[in-house]
């Protein structure tokens, strides 16, 4: 099943329901926002796959073009957002971009609380106040779960996934390093993420999701030039991980949403990267010093996921860094 929220003039908009191939959406039936039918899955859940499957059928009669330039954040706003950092290779190469010292093998993940409160529409241009912070985006794979208890094991957190979510996590990196140092966390350096359009329950990647991850590669442009194709399965933890840890000491409520971390592969030089830290990281293991700037201020970000047969998983993120104010 596929769902995205529509503007309909209020902050959490308007629940729809999206056609696998993303051309038509309906009106959900069963719930109007995303956070309604998160906090009652069990009992929409099957009215909204059945409105799925008519709407794939061409049978719903309040159909109508999808328009991704209509859509606000599947979630435009949340209750919890938890960012992990599972991807071992873009650690290390973060490791090396703020001058820290190399980590010991993680035997748990790492994860951060950041802003929930909003979540910027995909095809939103971003403010941020000055270039001189290193505008950087980041593309990640997330998740949504259903209400999770505390102490939920590993074997168990699967089962309270209910949706699969696309973010870009920006980020100012010249800001990074200094919170960073504090040892209490980001604040300054993590502005609200931006979502693509659709959410996806894991069924809609079928083998794609595998180990509780997204076997697929994340598409990124930087205006308009190809930066990278990293795959979403090399995560050290799986989202099964991320989701027992964020468990552990607290129920996690309907709507949390946990990310990923920067998608990132071993082979980074051959497929690219997800973010602009990275390639400085690159730069600066091959040349000594890191070459290419973070963005100005007109800079596109655009990032998008297929299927192997072609088809368009979660839409896109399609946005412009803009300046404040």
């Amino acid at each position: 099943m596929k769902l995205a929220t529509l503007k309909n003039g209020t902050p959490d908009g308007r629940l729809h329901v999206i056609s696998r191939d993303l051309t038509t959406a309906a009106p959900a039936r069963a719930a109007t926002t995303m956070q309604a039918a998160l906090d009652a899955w069990d009992t929409v859940v099957t009215d909204l796959t059945a409105q799925y499957d008519s709407l794939n059928r061409n049978a719903e009669k309040e159909a109508i073009a999808f328009d991704q330039a209509e859509a606000l954040s599947p979630l435009p706003r949340a209750w919890q957002w938890l960012d992990g950092s599972a991807f071992e290779s873009h650690g290390d190469l973060m490791d090396i971009v703020f001058g820290m010292n190399k980590k010991e093998k993680l035997t748990k993940p790492l994860m951060y609380q950041g802003v929930s409160d909003r979540f910027y529409a995909p095809t939103q241009d971003v403010p941020f106040r000055s270039i001189e912070d290193g505008i950087d985006f980041e593309g990640e794979f997330g998740v949504i779960v259903s209400s999770t208890p505390m102490g939920t094991s590993v074997n168990e957190a699967s089962k309270f996934i209910r949706l699969i979510v696309q973010i870009n996590d920006w980020s100012l990196r010249k800001l990074a390093p200094v919170e960073m140092k504090t040892g209490f966390g980001w604040i300054q350096a993590k502005p609200p993420c931006s979502m693509a359009p659709v959410a996806v329950t894991p069924d809609e990647l079928g083998s794609a999701w595998r180990d509780a991850r997204v076997d697929l590669p994340l598409n990124v442009h930087w205006n308009g030039n190809k930066f990278g194709a990293a795959n979403g399965y090399h995560m050290a933890f799986g989202f099964d991980d991320l989701v027992a840890h964020a468990a552990y000491s607290r129920d996690l409520v309907p709507g949390t949403i946990i990310g990923s971390g920067t998608v990132s592969n071993a082979n980074y030089r051959e497929i690219g990267s997800s973010c602009i830290a990275e390639r400085r990281g690159i730069e600066m293991l091959d040349l000594g010093e890191p070459k290419t700037a973070f963005m100005a201020f007109g800079d596109t970000v655009k990032m998008d996921v297929f299927l192997p047969d072609g088809t368009p998983v979660f839409g896109a993120i399609d946005q412009k860094v803009v300046k404040a104010g």
